[in-house]
């Protein structure tokens, strides 16, 4: 039987189920995709070949947990990853962490799972995800460990967050064979991820959660970003002043108390401005927002000895959002009559009273054409990209009501493709850690995927096939249903209200286990579906051609 692990009475929030309670029994390896694995109750690994179409080999152990899991009476669930063709990361539940070589997978004969490492790394967890690459000529694991945790500082929600602990773990140098930790990142944040996961590289984590993570640094970052922080934060006085008219523009700039009128250089011309002092470099040089008549303008040294400059413009009337492109040293001082008259332009954008004008007619949406199915239960959740060195965001997308659906592994040395709802339908993003202007590439689209879903309220699972050619969900108990992507008919078919000819058709199907007992696991590969229920593994096999 499965190892199913039941929530506790103190954990019982809807992290906690998220986290634990929906959690996945079944391991597919993703190397080879006709093996997948589960933990028994006794600490076993097990592991199921795929022998015929339907087939399956007995349960083979390939791997024992040294410690006796009923034990440890806070423990989690046990977790796997397959972080390569023959890398394996491993936790117990109990907070001990196994880095396992485990040969090429699949095959009886070659393989053989061996423990390279393992270290109690506190409270329990469970595997999130985990990758092995080469740096710097030794090789390496990184791995992410997920916590929900409690919270003694947080009065006002649920008592609980998140962390994400980032371990990398290297071989030793040479005359140490051993693997050891070589760096600790913790994130935390207050809902469980949907997708977390590591770039192929090590040096990047993708997160997509309803609320925001963050790292939590060691004193000795935090002093040095605060003396960071306190330099940023002296406010430096502007290097010039700027206002406007529909005719002219004003520049005022302080100036040194040895400088003269012969010390100064200014050069106008249509579309530039130049302003030197003495033969120090440029203090003002650069593109102007809008073309001046440079023949008429000029400078004068005011008796405060700040210098003034009159640029008349070319355009009348054009409102100048900045002086010089690109040039942010200077401030902008509106005149309170050009205030006034902007309220005023925008005023017909605005009213006190709320919706001035119901009977519109064309209103921009009609509440009551929605469906229950059209609600989301999260809105603002975002897709956040960190770097491993610098600790901060670099990519940061609000995807507001595009809700996260599902994970899939397509290709085993890219990172996991998520799956958001697009309006009705379903799309999936590849993302691309190694490409900073396109790193995410929609490569499938599963129509009214997203609508059909949302009507399924005791779905427990989703996934599709690495091919694309179907997407499955399962509920809670006995019910599979299968959408497979338009084929081509082999035969004339008409739409009876249009009277059209329909050329493709897509087939929905449903499988009802012969069983009982709660499903704990659930995957797909391009062929079949393995849906694991407590004490049997179903074989769904998914035949495109029927």
């Amino acid at each position: 039987a499965v190892a199913e692990v039941q929530l506790r009475d103190d954990q019982y929030t809807l992290d906690h189920m998220r986290a634990f309670g929906m959690y996945n029994y079944l391991h597919l390896d993703s190397w080879y995709q006709d093996n997948v694995y589960y933990v028994d109750q006794f600490g076993r690994v097990m592991n199921l070949s795929v022998t015929l179409d339907t087939a399956l080999q007995k349960p083979r152990e390939v791997f024992r947990l040294p410690t006796d899991l009923t034990a440890c009476d806070n423990r989690l669930c046990a977790s796997m990853h397959f972080s390569s063709s023959t890398w394996v990361t491993l936790s117990d539940g109990t907070g001990r962490l196994y880095l396992i070589k485990s040969g090429k997978r699949g095959s009886s004969a070659s393989e053989k799972w061996e423990i390279v490492f393992n270290e109690e790394l506190g409270s329990p967890f469970i595997v999130a995800h985990s990758v092995s690459f080469v740096k710097s000529d030794a090789h390496s694991l990184a791995v992410l460990l997920l916590r929900v945790e409690k919270d003694e500082l947080d009065t006002k929600g649920s008592g609980f967050h998140v962390t994400l602990e980032w371990v990398t773990i290297a071989e030793g140098k040479e005359g140490d064979p051993g693997y050891e930790i070589i760096k600790k990142r913790v994130l935390q944040g207050k809902s469980v991820p949907h997708y977390a996961a590591i770039e192929p590289s090590g040096d990047g984590l993708m997160i997509v959660s309803h609320k925001p993570f963050t790292f939590m640094q060691s004193e000795s970052d935090k002093l040095e970003e605060n003396d960071d922080a306190k330099v940023s934060n002296e406010k430096k006085d502007p290097l010039y002043y700027w206002q406007q008219t529909e005719d002219d523009v004003t520049i005022t700039v302080h100036l040194p108390q040895d400088i003269t009128r012969d010390d100064i250089k200014i050069r106008f011309s249509p579309d530039n401005i130049c302003v030197a002092l003495k033969d120090q470099p440029p203090l003002m040089e650069g593109k102007l927002y809008s073309s001046v008549d440079h023949e008429s303008c000029t400078w004068i040294i005011r008796e405060d000895k700040s210098l003034e400059i009159s640029l008349i413009k070319k355009n009348e009337g054009c409102r100048w959002t900045e002086l010089i492109i690109g040039d942010t040293r200077g401030e902008f001082i509106m005149d309170p009559s050009q205030c006034s008259e902007i309220a005023e332009s925008l005023m017909h954008l605005t009213s006190e009273v709320m919706n001035p004008n119901p009977d519109k007619e064309k209103p921009p949406c009609n509440a009551q054409e929605l469906e229950e199915c059209d609600a989301f239960l999260e809105d603002g959740a975002s897709l956040c990209r960190f770097d491993g060195d610098s600790l901060k965001i670099t990519h940061i997308i609000n995807l507001g009501s595009n809700q996260y659906l599902f994970s899939v592994v397509v290709n085993p040395k890219e990172m996991p493709c998520f799956c958001l709802r697009h309006d009705v339908d379903a799309l999936l993003w590849q993302p691309h850690s190694d490409q900073p202007e396109n790193m995410w590439e929609h490569i499938a689209t599963f129509n009214a995927l997203g609508y059909v879903q949302a009507s399924k309220q005791d779905k427990k699972f989703m996934a599709c096939a690495p091919d694309y050619s179907y997407a499955a969900l399962c509920e809670c108990l006995r019910r599979v249903f299968i959408y497979r992507q338009p084929t081509p008919l082999a035969t004339v078919l008409y739409n009876r209200k249009e009277g059209r000819q329909v050329g493709q058709v897509a087939k929905q199907l449903v499988a009802t286990l012969e069983a009982n007992d709660p499903i704990l696991g659930f995957q797909a590969t391009s062929e079949r579906l393995f849906v694991l229920t407590t004490k049997t593994l179903f074989l769904i096999k998914v035949n495109a051609g029927n």
